[in-house]
């Protein structure tokens, strides 16, 4: 592995101990099931009833963060559609160690809002500049001037104005409901951001409720089914307002000349609960499938918090058991059993079989807890994957995943994505005709291939 990335100690340990790693194990599996999902809703709505509590959501909003203005646009439909008080807090977004890439991420976030917003009766727009401090700065002054319940009736408008660039539209705004000044604005701040942190999270767009935590319009269908399991649906039907669009795995010749692309890593539960599903989309689609592993991100030395840690197992979690491919027992693989693994890829590679290498490395680590720190766990995982263990014994030595890794990851960021499971559809020259990060992304790829199938038909 490259010197070039620096231990970060911690949550973000790179190989831990042997004692520390059976903690995590434990932790993450714990995390995950669906009997301490289910626990905690429960528990959160004995303790509402105990109290005598409205249903209550709240909602932090970042302004320059696009994806917080999709999840704008979506509250005065869930305000008439459930029986939920909105609570809305302005927020400074992600900070230090909860943030690697500030920078990327907020344009990753543009362009990935562009993307999806129409699928889910959303706009967004088609060309944006990145937002100004000073927009930004005046933005967050009408909003502060707000109560936190009176907010949710501006913040769409508000947000509106930011990203369609109208700086009058802002200004007119500013001046019909006021803004707070320096100060106070900070404080409002402060405040939502520091609300936010004593509820165990650092994003912007987040939706909150009942010790559960729901990321933008992409989680809205996980919000919106457990308020209908408690029967708080105003309306006549339980139709979903913002449901996960479908996945069309329909075949086109024509789609043959297209290179879909996977970047997996060997800890990532979000590539542990989709990578089966993309490399079977791409096989029906019948797009060239290339298979491009990564680093997890703590062994490139990104920085991670025990709170993010928490928060994306156990969201990935929730949508590997949506997808039906639920997690089980967690033996963390960080460290030498991802390297080991990596050690054996260009090996399986050769013989056809990396691609069933990394689902069984994935299997056993996330689904069958087995100690693969050891020759004997790791032995499972070869065979399981089709492959002779007397061979690979010998090829765990094998340092060239090092500059394969590597070069990986470095044609990750050259796209503007940095995390896992990233995913890019190139034409027949290898030029990028899309590229995102998300094992949620999937079906963005599948609505662009529909697209690409009828403009090449007329």
């Amino acid at each position: 592995m490259s010197n070039k990335f620096k231990e970060q100690g911690g949550a973000a340990t790179m190989d831990p101990s042997k004692l520390r790693r059976w903690i995590t194990s434990r932790l993450f599996t714990k995390v995950t099931s669906q009997k301490y999902q289910t626990a905690k809703q429960s528990k959160a709505e004995q303790t509402r009833l105990k109290n005598n509590n409205k249903h209550v959501l709240e909602y932090f909003h970042q302004i320059e963060d696009a994806y917080s203005y999709l999840s704008a646009q979506t509250l005065k439909t869930i305000s008439d559609s459930y029986d939920v008080e909105i609570k809305c807090y302005l927020v400074n977004g992600p900070q230090g160690k909860n943030s690697p890439e500030p920078d990327l991420l907020l344009q990753l976030a543009a362009y990935d809002s562009n993307q999806i917003a129409k699928h889910y009766g959303l706009t967004f727009p088609s060309v944006y500049d990145k937002p100004t401090k000073a927009q930004i700065l005046l933005a967050n002054s009408i909003l502060a001037n707000q109560s936190s319940n009176n907010m949710m009736n501006y913040i769409n408008k508000v947000s509106e104005a930011v990203w369609t660039n109208n700086k009058d539209d802002l200004e007119k705004l500013a001046h019909k409901n006021g803004k707070a000044d320096l100060e106070k604005t900070k404080s409002v701040l402060e405040f939502g951001s520091a609300r936010q942190k004593q509820l165990k999270h650092y994003s912007g767009g987040m939706f909150y409720y009942g010790d559960e935590w729901y990321w933008g319009v992409d989680r809205l269908y996980h919000l919106e089914k457990r308020f209908i399991d408690l029967g708080l649906n105003k309306l006549n039907n339980a139709n979903l307002k913002y449901p996960r669009p479908d996945l069309d795995l329909s075949f086109d010749p024509i789609f043959k000349e297209l290179t879909f692309e996977i970047y997996p890593s060997l800890r990532s539960p979000y590539t542990a609960l989709i990578f089966d599903t993309a490399v079977d989309f791409a096989k029906s689609k019948g797009l060239d499938l290339c298979i491009k592993p990564v680093l997890p991100m703590v062994m490139r030395g990104v920085p991670a918090t025990r709170e993010k840690g928490i928060y994306i197992f156990s969201d990935a979690a929730r949508e590997a058991r949506t997808i039906g491919n639920p997690f089980g027992k967690i033996y963390d693989p960080i460290g030498q059993p991802a390297k080991d693994c990596y050690a054996l890829y260009s090996w399986a590679f050769h013989q056809n079989r990396h691609v069933e290498l990394i689902s069984s490395f994935l299997k056993h680590a996330f689904k069958h807890g087995t100690n693969i720190n050891n020759k004997k766990g790791l032995k499972k995982v070869v065979l399981d994957a089709g492959l002779n263990w007397e061979d690979a014994n010998k090829e765990l030595h094998n340092d060239e995943w090092h500059s394969m890794l590597e070069a990986n990851r470095q044609e990750l960021y050259s796209g503007g994505l940095w995390g896992v499971p990233s995913f890019r559809l190139l034409d027949s020259n290898k030029n990028v005709l899309l590229s995102l990060w998300g094992q949620d992304r999937l079906w963005v790829f599948s609505k662009f291939l529909q697209q690409y199938k009828l403009n090449h038909e007329s």
